[in-house]
């Protein structure tokens, strides 16, 4: 327990403002809240979901492998490869038959983990094969009978969308990307790059003018789009290889502006460990951190207590990393 469950007083809120919270709040909430079955809800005693417990996993993937940790981890790595369908994709939650976006994350999670490349290789083919329908001649025929439609883009640029059949969008674009950088090049079939590239390019055509990333609708009845941090951190860390050209230094230029008026624990995570894994300079986590959690406990998401595990473990780091490495070392 931190000292500042235990009460109020400067003394609790220097000890929470330190590296305390990631090592001691951070670990024992994830290990503490890890569901029976061996998964992740989004809070805490919710029912496992593929997005919880993949980023739980790499999160304390990301500490020294102490026997506790070792076996909370190959717990959440069984329930994982059951949860995996006989396609190779993973759903949002168990009992569901379809395939999402989920597998890029469940996917990444047992890479990072290691032991179980086949089922990484199946959920890597299955999202390969997922089309998003922009890009289909009837999806471009609509666009082109509404030539006055509000939204305006290149729909022949395609990258992946929540759930198959439907339009791309820019999270589930960056979390397939950063899947794809994350791989060696052993597991990367040869139709992985012109893939990669594509979506890409339509990540970039998805910028909102002034910089950043909505969900993917830069301009909207001729009105430029309001970029948002979740989207934009994502994007971002998808194309760190990428470090100087000048969307993603506009975008991070943006970012920097919108850092200090972030009042949510999972943004300001996620905008720290963007703008350190490009090497801007930033204000040091803890404290902005501490604050936050005196407030609300990060409203025990397992979700923020991930990400903010990630973007701890981040500080300090620099351009030129892969986008794997971005999110973990």
């Amino acid at each position: 327990m931190l000292p500042a469950e235990k009460g109020g007083g400067e003394a609790d809120r220097e000890a929470v403002s330190s590296g305390q919270l990631a090592d001691t709040y951070c670990r024992h909430f994830l290990i503490t809240n890890q569901n029976p079955d061996g998964g992740w809800g989004y809070h805490r005693a919710s029912p496992s979901s593929v997005e919880a417990t993949s980023w739980a996993l790499v999160a304390l993937t990301s500490w020294s492998q102490a026997p506790a940790l070792a076996e909370t981890c190959a717990r959440a790595h069984a329930w994982l490869l059951q949860a995996q369908l006989p396609d190779g994709s993973w759903p949002a939650f168990p009992g569901q038959r379809q395939g999402c976006w989920t597998t890029s994350l469940a996917s990444l999670a047992l890479h990072f983990q290691g032991g179980s490349p086949e089922a990484v290789v199946r959920g890597l083919d299955w999202l390969l094969d997922a089309w998003p329908a922009d890009g289909t001649l009837w999806w471009r025929l609509r666009q082109f009978l509404a030539r006055s439609a509000m939204v305006h883009q290149d729909s022949s640029l395609r990258g992946w969308s929540w759930t198959p059949g439907t339009a791309s969008w820019v999270e589930p674009t960056s979390h397939a990307l950063l899947l794809l950088r994350s791989l060696p090049p052993d597991l990367l079939p040869s139709r992985a790059a012109k893939r990669q590239r594509l979506a890409e390019r339509m990540l970039y055509d998805r910028m909102c003018p002034g910089g950043g990333w909505n969900s993917g609708n830069p301009l909207v009845y001729g009105v430029a789009g309001v970029p948002r941090i979740g989207p934009t951190a994502w994007a971002l860390l998808a194309l760190i290889d990428q470090p100087e050209r000048a969307e993603n230094q506009m975008s991070l230029d943006w970012l920097a502006r919108a850092y200090a008026g972030i009042r949510g624990a999972t943004s300001l995570a996620l905008a720290h460990r963007c703008l350190a894994a490009y090497g801007r300079q930033v204000p040091p986590l803890a404290p902005a951190l501490g604050e936050l959690y005196l407030q609300n406990r990060f409203f025990e998401s397992v979700l923020a207590v991930a990400w903010i595990a990630l973007a701890w473990g981040g500080e300090g780091s620099r351009a030129g990393k892969t986008a794997g490495e971005s999110l973990t070392s």
